[in-house]
C-alpha cells in the first residue's frame, strides 16, 4: 500500500515538471477613476495694436494721432495748398476763407479767418480729427481749439526752401501720404534754376512792392522773408537789404527807393489792382531805371507769401523776369 502511494506521488511530480509553466501575472489593482471637467480655457481678448504718431509742432507741443487724419480743417492758405499738393485734398473738410488754390478748395466749407477771426463752432461742427494751423494763427487760437477737445498741429513757417520740403514731410505723416516724389520734383526744379543763376555775375537791384496804399512809402519784403530769399535765389539784389533796412516788412521811403535806384520793380500788389501804368504816373518815380527801361512787372504775390510748394513756381518766374536770357 505504501509502495502504491509513493508511485502515485512520483507520477504527479513528474507530470507537474513536464507541464508548460504559466506566465505569472500581477493581479490588477483596482483604481478609482475620478471624472473631472477639464478646466475651461480662458479667452484673453488682446487689445488691437494702436500705432500712435507723435510729432512736436511749431509751438513745442507734442501732438498725437492714432492714425493718419482723415477729416482735416486747414486754417491757412499755405496749409491748404500743401494738403492738396501731397494728395490729401479729399481729406480736407474745412478751410479758412482765403484758401483759394487749387480751384477745388473753394468748394470746401469756410470756417472764417477774416481779421483773424475764426468760427470755433463751425470748426467743431465739422468733427475734424486734425486742425492744421499755421504761423498766421495765434497760439491763443490753438489753445482755444485744443480746450474744445480738438487735435491741433501748428505748422511753423519754413525759413528756406529746404525747410519747406521738411514741412511737406510733416503734413505727409499727419495725413498718411508719401511726399517723396513731390519733394524730389521740387528739388530738381530748384536745382535747375540754381544751375542757370550760379554763373551769372550781374544781379539787378529789385524793388518788390507788396502794398502801395501810400505810394510815397510802399511796403516791401525785408531780410528773413521769402520775398527776400526768392529774389536772391533768382539772381537779384533786394533793395531793402541794399538800403540797410532790417525790418521784415518795411515801409520804404521814396528817398530810399530813389537812392538805391532799382533796375526792376515787381508789383506783388497787382492782385489788389495796382498796375504798371499807375507806377509810371507816380511823382518822383520817373527817374528810376526800372521805369525808364520798362522793367516793371505784375506778379502773383501768392507765389511768394504762401510758404508752400508754389514757392518753387515763384522762384522760377522771378528768375525768368530777372534773367530772361538765361532761360531762353
Amino acid at each position: 500500500m505504501l509502495r502504491k502511494t509513493l508511485l502515485i506521488t512520483l507520477l504527479i511530480v513528474l507530470l507537474t515538471a513536464c507541464a508548460p509553466q504559466a506566465t505569472p501575472t500581477t493581479a490588477p489593482v483596482a483604481t478609482e477613476i475620478v471624472v473631472t471637467e477639464a478646466p475651461a480655457t480662458e479667452v484673453v481678448e488682446t487689445a488691437p495694436v494702436v500705432v500712435t504718431l507723435t510729432l512736436t509742432d511749431g509751438l513745442g507741443r507734442e501732438v498725437q494721432l492714432n492714425e493718419p487724419a482723415q477729416h482735416i480743417v486747414s486754417l491757412a492758405p499755405s496749409n491748404t495748398e500743401i494738403l492738396f499738393a501731397i494728395g490729401a485734398g479729399p481729406q480736407v473738410v474745412g478751410r479758412d476763407e482765403f484758401s483759394d488754390y487749387p480751384e477745388e478748395a473753394k468748394s470746401i466749407a469756410s470756417v472764417g479767418g477774416s481779421m483773424g477771426q475764426y468760427s470755433a463752432e463751425a470748426i467743431v461742427a465739422l468733427k475734424p480729427d486734425l486742425v492744421l494751423a499755421a504761423e498766421i494763427n495765434t497760439p491763443e487760437l490753438v489753445k482755444q481749439l485744443e480746450d474744445l477737445g480738438l487735435t491741433v498741429y501748428y505748422l511753423k513757417n519754413p525759413l528756406t526752401l529746404e525747410e519747406m520740403y521738411v514741412n511737406l514731410g510733416i503734413v505727409g505723416q499727419l495725413t498718411g501720404h508719401d511726399v517723396t516724389e513731390l519733394a524730389d520734383s521740387l528739388k530738381a526744379r530748384v536745382a535747375a534754376v540754381d544751375e542757370k543763376i550760379a554763373p551769372l555775375s550781374s544781379r539787378p537791384t529789385v524793388f518788390y512792392e507788396i502794398d502801395a496804399t501810400d505810394a510815397s512809402k510802399p511796403y516791401s519784403y525785408g531780410p528773413g522773408t521769402f520775398g527776400d530769399l526768392l529774389i536772391q535765389r533768382a539772381g537779384g539784389a533786394n533793395l531793402s537789404t541794399l538800403a540797410g533796412i532790417t525790418d521784415a516788412y518795411p515801409q520804404v521811403s521814396l528817398e530810399q527807393i530813389v537812392a538805391t535806384n532799382p533796375a526792376v520793380i515787381i508789383l506783388g500788389d497787382s492782385m489788389w489792382g495796382v498796375t504798371v501804368d499807375s507806377v509810371l504816373t507816380r511823382p518822383g518815380w520817373e527817374g528810376l531805371d526800372a521805369v525808364k527801361n520798362n522793367q516793371i512787372f505784375a506778379f502773383d504775390d501768392n507765389l511768394v507769401s504762401r510758404p508752400g510748394p508754389r514757392l518753387v513756381d515763384g522762384l522760377e518766374q522771378l528768375a525768368k523776369l530777372l534773367h530772361p536770357d538765361a532761360f531762353k
